[in-house]
């Protein structure tokens, strides 16, 4: 795939129209947010704990294969599916699952084991927010913000968890508008909010651009003929491509892909058609 030329960013589609953005989307976790890194970590052991005490599981390696390849492909919705298809593996083994809301406050629960320290670092001063998020994630969203553009905030996370995070990580007043999970999961998804934001501000596919690290973020940005940006970061090391959120991206129908925003100022430039 080529390259614009000196950098890291992968251009898949090069026949978008570009110089006419005026809306955008971020996803939060894994896009700008490292504060739940880690967090299948916690979701896939918990699963197969509760599927090993159905009467008809399989073993523990087999359980965790099944595990991970539903958890990796309802990345980017609200983590109430992941919960909805444990159940469904729960039943399909014997047993009588809980309510998926339930499991997903479990999961919360133990997350929040991992991340409090994080939260609490990053609210204390002892852990600047350039650590806790994407590199380059702040100079972008200062460089949308100085060329104009009104950007959006979006996750699959639960609404008040990432604007709790968002205030850490000092990001708010860039978004004039910040959306979650909620409990009543069929009020949300990002599908609506990008086709709100398309309606609502009347906008051509070309007026609007979408950044994330998931599957769905793309599926959905191309659906209203937009552009998606895929950032296929490397969540623990904080630098190259993560070549699974990449073939991701690419399935999804990413027109471009991008490590993380340390060029961010040639990409801006490139959808700006400055270059």
């Amino acid at each position: 795939m080529p390259y614009l030329n000196g950098t890291q960013i992968e251009i898949l589609n090069p026949h978008i129209e570009r110089g006419h953005i005026r809306h955008a989307l971020f996803d939060f976790d894994g896009t700008v947010s490292l504060i739940r890194k880690g967090w299948q970590g916690v979701m896939i052991p918990m699963m197969v704990e509760l599927l090993l005490q159905t009467p008809g599981h399989e073993s523990e390696a087999e359980l965790r294969a099944l595990v991970t390849e539903f958890v990796e492909r309802l990345t980017g919705r609200q983590t109430i599916y992941q919960m909805i298809q444990l159940c469904e593996e729960i039943e399909k083994r014997g047993s009588q699952p809980l309510d998926p809301l339930a499991y997903k406050r479990i999961y919360h629960g133990r997350l929040w084991e991992r991340i409090e320290g994080r939260i609490a670092a990053l609210k204390s001063g002892r852990v600047t927010p350039e650590e806790m998020m994407v590199p380059g994630a702040p100079a972008m969203l200062e460089a949308m913000r100085a060329r104009g553009v009104t950007c959006y905030l979006t996750s699959g996370t639960d609404e008040a968890y990432v604007f709790d995070e968002a205030a850490a990580l000092g990001i708010t007043s860039y978004f004039a508008g910040i959306y979650g999970a909620l409990d009543d999961y069929k009020r949300y998804s990002k599908r609506m909010v990008i086709e709100r934001i398309i309606n609502k501000n009347h906008l051509r596919g070309s007026e609007f651009v979408a950044f994330g690290d998931g599957f769905v973020e793309m599926e959905n940005t191309k659906a209203v003929g937009a552009i998606a940006v895929g950032v296929a970061s490397s969540e623990t090391t904080r630098g190259g491509i993560n070549e699974w959120k990449r073939q991701r991206l690419i399935d999804g129908g990413a027109d471009l892909i991008i490590p993380d925003f340390r060029e961010h100022e040639r990409l801006v430039a490139y959808l700006f058609a400055e270059e």
